[in-house]
C-alpha cells in the first residue's frame, strides 16, 4: 500500500500528462496531488508531518501502517495519538483511482498543478506553516498567484445597494491600477469585486471551496468562466471535490494568505468575512474596514473590526493602497523601501500604542532591529511615543 500511490501507472501517466515531467519531479507532484485527495484543507497533522519529511516521502510514512521505528524520526510532529488519527482519516481516500481522475479532471478543464518550488507558487501561502495547503489547483494565468500588489475584498453574500456601490468603486480603481483582486467568488460583495476588476480589464482571483472544475455558487458560472479566461481560479481541492461548510472556513484563510492587504466591505456581526479578517490579522497582512451607516445590521461586522480588532478604516482605494504602501498621499510617513520598515510599518496602529514586545510579535522582527527603525521614524515625525506605546503619526 505505501508506495502503490506513487507508483500506480495510471496514476504516474496522468501526472506526466499534467505535468510533463517525470522521476522525483514527477514524484513531488503525485505525492502533493495525493495530499490534496487525502486530507481535508489545513490539516496540521499532514501539514506538520510533510513538513518534516518531505511530501514523498511522509506519503509513503503515512501509508505504511506499521512504520512504528519511522516514529522516532518526527520528534516535532504530531504525538503519536494524533498520527494515529490522522491515518485513519486519510485511509478511506487512500485510492490511485481517485488521484488519477483528480489529475486527468484537472487536464480536462485546463487546469494546472502548483506545488512549492513552481516559478508561480505564492511564497504568501507558506506562512500558514503546517496549514498551507499542499497544493495549488488553478484554472487560468498561474502568474497572478505572485503579482504585486494583491488585495483581497470580501464582504456579505446579502450584500446592500450600498456595499456593492463601494465594493465596485474600490476595486475597480484599484484592478485599473493593476492591483490584483482576490475574493472568493461568492454572492454579493465577492461577485461585486470581480466584476468591477473585469469591467475595467483588470485581474482578478477567484479561491474557492471545491475542485476548480465546479463552478459554486453556480449562478455565477458564467462569471466564473471569464475569471478563468482573464484571471485566476484557484483552490486547494483536487478536481471534482464539492464545496462544504467546513471548506469554505478553510478557504477563507488561503483569501487572507494571498492578499498583501485585506478589507472587508459590509459584514454582519458573525459573517463568515470577519474569519477571513481574523487570518489576515494573524498572519500580520494589514487589515482595513469599509465603515457603514450605524443602523446598518449588514455593517456590523465592519464596525467590530474597526472598534476591537485595530483594523483600518477605509473609504477609497487611495486609502487601501497605503496599507501596502504607508505613506502614500501622507507627509507624516517616510518612503518605506526597506522591506523590515514596511513590516514595521504595517504593525504600527495610528490610534492605539504598542510597546516593543507587542511590535515585535506583530512584524516578526526582532525586538533590537525594531528599537533601531523606529529611531529612525521617529526622527522623520512619523511615530511618536506615548505612555501605552509607540504608534504611528497622523497628518493633518
Amino acid at each position: 500500500m505505501k508506495d502503490a500511490l506513487l507508483t500506480d501507472d495510471a496514476v504516474r501517466a496522468a501526472a506526466h500528462a499534467l505535468r510533463g515531467q517525470r522521476g522525483d519531479e514527477v514524484d513531488e507532484a503525485i505525492a502533493r496531488a495525493t495530499w490534496s485527495v487525502l486530507t481535508e484543507p489545513g490539516d496540521g497533522v499532514a501539514g506538520a508531518l510533510i513538513r518534516e519529511l518531505g511530501a514523498v516521502e511522509a506519503l509513503r510514512f503515512a501509508m505504511d501502517g506499521g512504520a512504528e521505528a519511522g516514529m522516532a524520526v518526527s520528534g516535532t510532529v504530531r504525538a503519536r495519538n494524533a498520527l494515529a488519527e490522522g491515518r485513519k482519516r486519510w485511509m478511506p481516500r487512500a485510492d490511485p483511482r481517485a488521484v488519477t481522475e483528480a489529475l486527468r479532471g484537472a487536464s480536462q478543464v485546463g487546469a494546472r498543478l502548483l506545488v512549492p518550488g513552481d516559478a508561480d507558487w505564492p511564497a504568501g501561502v507558506d506562512d500558514l506553516g503546517e496549514h498551507a495547503p499542499h497544493a495549488l489547483w488553478v484554472r487560468g494565468a498561474t502568474p497572478l498567484l505572485t503579482a504585486d500588489p494583491r488585495v483581497s475584498i470580501v464582504g456579505a453574500r446579502a450584500s446592500t445597494g450600498y456595499g456593492d456601490h463601494v465594493a465596485a468603486e474600490i476595486a475597480g480603481d484599484l484592478a485599473a491600477g493593476g492591483a490584483v483582486i482576490v475574493s472568493g467568488g461568492a454572492y454579493g460583495i465577492d461577485g461585486a469585486a470581480h466584476r468591477a476588476a473585469l469591467g475595467v480589464d483588470g485581474r482578478t482571483l477567484a479561491l474557492l471551496a471545491g475542485g476548480v472544475d465546479r463552478a459554486y455558487p453556480t449562478g455565477h458560472h458564467q462569471l466564473l468562466a471569464r475569471i478563468a479566461t482573464q484571471g485566476a481560479v484557484v483552490s486547494e481541492l483536487p478536481c471534482g471535490a464539492a464545496p462544504t461548510k467546513w471548506r469554505f472556513l478553510a478557504r477563507n484563510r488561503l483569501i487572507a494568505a494571498l492578499g498583501q492587504a485585506t478589507v472587508v466591505i459590509e459584514a454582519g456581526w458573525r459573517s463568515g468575512s470577519l474569519n477571513t479578517a481574523g487570518h489576515a490579522a494573524a498572519l500580520g497582512r494589514p487589515l482595513g474596514a469599509v465603515p457603514g451607516p450605524v443602523t446598518s445590521a449588514a455593517s456590523a461586522g465592519c464596525h467590530r473590526l474597526l472598534r476591537e480588532y485595530d483594523a483600518r478604516c477605509v473609504t477609497s482605494a487611495a486609502e487601501v493602497r497605503e496599507m501596502w504602501m504607508p505613506g502614500a498621499g501622507s507627509t507624516s510617513s517616510p518612503p518605506a523601501t526597506d522591506p523590515d520598515l514596511i513590516r514595521l510599518l504595517d504593525a504600527l496602529s495610528s490610534r492605539v500604542g504598542n510597546e516593543v514586545s507587542e511590535l515585535a510579535r506583530r512584524s516578526g522582527l526582532a525586538p533590537q532591529r525594531i528599537q533601531a527603525l523606529l529611531g529612525l521614524l521617529e526622527l522623520e515625525g512619523a511615530v511618536t511615543h506615548a505612555v501605552n506605546g509607540w504608534r504611528r503619526t497622523v497628518s493633518p
